[in-house]
């Protein structure tokens, strides 16, 4: 089971306080406010539909507490545990409105988040055993999140084993094509990263070909992002990386990769395998909520 430390208040609270305002517009839950009486109490149980691992359970938490401080919730699965179908995973109690008011919400976290934990856990699985220069391969997610979500949902990935890549476009420098098109080659983009970067600062270059690849190497990057390469390709460029005389980079792979493909990318000895499926493509998880 993954143990991970919980977002900070600043970052987490903004994403649930945006959730809650969208769901309750200008005059809160209508259908709750007029069914139940504002004194009453209730329990609802959190139970999972279906095997996998759960997260998202910390934006859950806080849905219902900022709703009203007195709902209890009761946390039997933290972010990272496995789960099997019927499983409770929270209990939650307290005042009847607050309840059925957050509970969209909640689970909508919860549903999402636990999507993107359980698809990042069966990559993480497809590749076990798996090495690359120095350690086990890893898996690891991108930029491709849900505007506004990115923290939870690199949270969630987390949760499932994998690795977060860059958190922003501030965190590392990362050279793409694009960039060394405009920058009017490849030569011209490293160097002027050579001249003014921080000398903090980790930089990656992606290549889409061997012969770029080679180029690059001179320039002795951190990583250098092998895109959209098949087996036989990322096999090659691994040689040509363990035949060079300077400091090794990180390779990482990338590009259309799936579960049937995953594994034979992470035997040809690539240290990271980067895959965006992981935030923008995983299904949700089913989690039901009961009263007791």
């Amino acid at each position: 089971m993954i143990h991970l430390p919980p977002l900070p208040p600043t970052v987490i609270e903004p994403i649930v306080r945006r959730a809650l305002d969208e769901d309750f517009g200008n005059s809160g839950d209508l259908t709750a406010n007029l069914l139940v009486p504002a004194t009453s109490k209730g329990k609802l149980m959190m139970r999972a539909r279906e095997d996998g691992i759960v997260a998202g359970m910390q934006a859950a938490q806080m849905t219902y507490a900022m709703v009203d401080p007195g709902v209890k919730f009761i946390i039997q699965k933290d972010d990272g545990a496995p789960v099997k179908k019927g499983e409770i995973i929270a209990v939650i109690d307290g005042p009847t409105r607050a309840l059925l008011s957050s509970e969209r919400v909640a689970l909508n976290f919860l549903g999402r988040m636990s999507g993107i934990a359980t698809l990042t856990a069966q990559y993480v699985k497809a590749v076990k055993g798996c090495k690359g220069q120095t350690q086990a391969v890893r898996i690891a997610a991108t930029r491709k999140t849900t505007p506004g979500l990115r923290a939870i949902e690199k949270q969630a990935v987390l949760a499932g084993g994998g690795f977060t890549h860059r958190e922003s476009l501030a965190a590392a420098i990362m050279i793409k094509d694009n960039h060394i098109a405009l920058a009017g080659g490849v030569d011209k983009a490293l160097k002027a990263i050579a001249k003014n970067a921080d000398h903090m600062t980790r930089v990656s270059v992606e290549v889409d070909t061997l012969a770029q690849l080679k180029t690059v190497l001179k320039y002795t990057p951190d990583v250098i992002l092998l895109d959209n390469m098949n087996a036989t390709e990322l096999a090659k460029a691994v040689a040509i990386v363990d035949g060079f005389a300077g400091r090794r980079p990180i390779l990482e792979g990338s590009g259309g990769v799936n579960l049937e493909t995953v594994r034979g990318l992470a035997e040809t000895g690539i240290d990271v395998i980067s895959i965006g499926a992981l935030t923008h493509s995983a299904p949700n998880f089913d989690i039901g909520m009961d009263a007791s």
